[in-house]
């Protein structure tokens, strides 16, 4: 079972009083602070804002609206489910490898520093962090990663170095999530993008999406994740 840290010293606001995305500046990284956030609706990500420098202060967004995936809804195409076949599915055993995959800074839009790779690392230590990994011929070629927290998956970042390698685990996840539970279960993509989009993401309002998180948050682990 994942080991809860020493709490949060910040007071963080309501998340349903921010007027755009963003919704704090500052505060730290520590495990008790990031799942303090995820719990009240709001995740870290570096961003460069005017007047803020981004080696020394962390960004904390609440979009609106919110991306996430339904557990019925993932679009399953033909040559994924010919791709699945291809694929060894594995779970942690690989959590910093997926996280450099997903920080390479040659991919579109990479936005994960070092602070979020050591801070993530740290959670996975403690059991709140996982990662569902493709692996192909003995070698990782692709995968995703997030925190687990209740009935909340909250899907960071994924990279692919073959076809579908990113997309056979985000069916390996909704499989992991869809239990006795899955009516109250949240998968949170952060935003809808083009490409989520075309794997069944919506988007919801951010008072559905705080609303159902606390429906989330007092459903237990599904078994993968449990320890």
């Amino acid at each position: 079972m994942p080991v809860e840290p020493p709490p949060c010293p910040w007071a963080f606001p309501p998340a349903d009083e921010a007027e755009g995305d963003l919704l704090a500046i500052g505060a730290d990284l520590a495990p008790g602070t990031v799942l303090a956030a995820y719990r009240r609706g709001l995740f870290p990500m570096a961003a460069d804002l005017p007047g803020v420098a981004r080696s020394l202060d962390m960004a904390w967004w609440s979009p609106d609206p919110r991306g996430v995936l339904p557990l019925s809804g993932l679009r399953v195409t033909r040559s994924m489910r010919q791709s699945a076949h291809r694929f060894e599915i594995r779970v942690d055993t690989a959590f910093s490898a997926v996280v450099a995959g997903c920080a390479d800074p040659g991919r579109s839009g990479a936005w994960i520093d070092e602070r979020i790779a050591t801070a993530y690392a740290e959670l996975h230590r403690l059991g709140w962090a996982h990662s569902v990994e493709a692996w192909q011929d003995g070698e990782l070629a692709g995968g995703l990663y997030g925190l687990a927290i209740g009935g909340l998956f909250a899907g960071e970042s994924m990279f692919t170095r073959v076809r579908d390698a990113s997309k056979v685990p985000l069916m390996a996840l909704v499989r992991f999530l869809d239990d006795e539970y899955a009516d109250q279960r949240l998968l949170d993509t952060q935003w809808q993008t083009p490409h989520l989009a075309t794997l069944g993401v919506v988007e919801v309002p951010r008072r559905e999406y705080l609303a159902r998180l606390e429906r989330a948050l007092e459903v237990p682990l599904p078994p993968t994740f449990a320890g």
